[in-house]
């Protein structure tokens, strides 16, 4: 595979020195974004950032800072329909996705990167909200990382009593109505930072956090994307629905969860993590959804926490199925 190098806006990712971006072309002929940077010193292993729907790599440069602070190098994904890869529909501020495996696409392309690289093994893998449903299917189809961890994973999407069969007659019925390409009732074609101030935001109690999310999109509004289509929303309740029936994987794996959490179905999370032998659910009191953003005193003991289950992750014994 040619390297074709990508942009990488140092000027608000706050990462590591160094840190390189590339373009891949996926299997399907989709164009995606890949970061990484390497730590000063001799690494311990690659951590995979998998981001959740509305992100780029840009926003996850604090934490390949952490990570390259604990020796070890760290990747990230611009996938499909955001951030600086190709959007996939005429409107770019909706997020879409024909099939949901299609991300596995985009995973197969990044690790081809990884060994292309030679990125430092053992690699690990890291998935937030809609990347912890990627990243989870990553794991079950085989892929090669040695320990996986969650942060608030897309294992279901948390509804209100109200809005809960209002989103799903949507999903369902909204492709066949000819409105698949559109987005849900209520939903904004405005990013959420953008158009949320700090009060009342779900995503971190860290108004530093937040900021930087905000400072981020003002800078390069290209990065920016606003709800997903009612095919995005279909696709992502059967991907949900499909792992949650799954027989959890051999992989040890460690899974924060913010018990104020508001974006994902913080139901799912429990009963997936209860049925993982080799797995740990951490719950962060009062946390939000974006825990490797939340304020220093909670987001510091986390990054601790995921260095040390990487770094234990060879000593774990294998567990036995878990269905």
């Amino acid at each position: 595979m040619e390297l074709s190098p990508a942009p990488l806006f140092e000027d608000v990712a706050g990462g590591p020195a160094g840190g390189q971006a590339h373009w891949l072309t996926t299997q399907d002929g989709k164009r995606i974004r890949v970061a990484h940077w390497l730590p000063e010193r001799e690494a311990r292993g690659t951590v995979m950032l998998f981001p959740g729907r509305t992100e780029y790599v840009e926003k996850y440069g604090n934490a390949a800072q952490e990570f390259a602070d604990r020796d070890f190098a760290c990747l990230s994904i611009d996938w499909r329909g955001q951030g600086l890869a190709d959007r996939l529909l005429d409107d770019p501020r909706i997020g879409h996705i024909e099939q949901f495996a299609d991300y596995q696409h985009d995973v197969r392309a990044t690790l081809q990167l990884a060994r292309q690289l030679d990125l430092p093994k053992p690699w690990y893998v890291i998935g937030h909200s809609m990347g912890g449903a990627i990243g989870l299917r990553a794991v079950l189809e085989g892929s090669d990382f040695a320990a996986c961890a969650f942060t608030g994973p897309m294992w279901g999407i948390f509804f209100t009593p109200i809005m809960k069969p209002l989103s799903q007659l949507t999903a369902y019925w909204g492709p066949r109505l000819g409105l698949g390409e559109k987005t849900p009732p209520t939903t904004s074609l405005e990013s959420y930072v953008v158009s949320q101030p700090f009060e009342g935001n779900v995503l971190t109690r860290d108004p530093e956090m937040y900021r930087m999310m905000q400072d981020q999109l003002a800078a390069h509004p290209e990065l920016a994307l606003g709800a997903p289509s009612t095919i995005w929303l279909r696709e992502a309740l059967d991907e949900c629905a499909w792992l949650m029936g799954q027989t959890a994987p051999d992989t040890p794996a460690l899974t924060f969860l913010g018990s104020h959490e508001q974006i994902v179905d913080r139901k799912a999370i429990r009963a997936c993590m209860a049925n993982w032998p080799s797995g740990t659910l951490v719950e962060i009191p009062d946390g939000e959804h974006e825990v490797l953003m939340e304020p220093p005193e909670v987001r510091l003991p986390v990054f601790d926490q995921l260095a040390a289950h990487f770094v234990a992750a060879d000593t774990k014994p294998k567990p036995e199925p878990c269905h």
